[in-house]
């Protein structure tokens, strides 16, 4: 059965599906509000901070996706370049790093119609986006910050090396 049919009958708030969702898949979460929920999603090369945030001014579901970046200070100029060449490759959301907080982030928004409602198939595929777009650079990060490789060298050892395990 889709995520989608199990809510179907249902007129959920977004954050309500995104509960849902994190109990469905025995994901750790607090519910912040009524209109925000934090939760921490296991990866291969880490667990990530993913935060959900209903808008109804903007009718928009965004999620913050974030991981914790100590890079060096020289290499920040590398990495800023890199965070550049991966952004070209993200068809939906992007990467920046919060300096201040030592995070690297990756976000998303889902602008909706008026009296449209996202539906739990959406959303999942939201968090999916961001999981997937987080471990699949995340090696290229750490190659870009702790190695003298170049932004490009880092991707391409990076999605090599994740097309080899496929």
């Amino acid at each position: 059965m889709a995520l989608s049919e199990h809510f179907a009958s249902e007129d959920l708030h977004p954050i309500d599906i995104v509960e849902h969702l994190a109990e469905h898949h025995d994901w750790e979460f607090d519910r912040i509000g009524e209109d925000q929920i934090a939760m921490a999603v296991e990866g291969q090369w880490r667990t990530y901070s993913i935060t959900l945030a209903w808008s109804d001014h903007d009718d928009m579901l965004r999620i913050v996706c974030t991981f914790e970046m100590e890079p060096p200070l020289d290499r920040m100029g590398v990495l800023h370049e890199g965070l550049n060449a991966i952004n070209d490759q993200c068809w939906a959301g992007s990467f920046s790093y919060w300096g201040k907080e030592q995070l690297m982030v990756f976000k998303y928004g889902l602008l909706l119609s008026r009296d449209t409602v996202a539906s739990a198939d959406q959303i999942d595929r939201m968090i999916t986006l961001a999981v997937a777009n987080a471990e699949r650079y995340y090696p290229a990060f750490q190659l870009m910050c702790w190695t003298d490789k170049t932004p490009d060298q880092a991707l391409q050892i990076a999605i090599a090396e994740a097309y080899g395990r496929a």
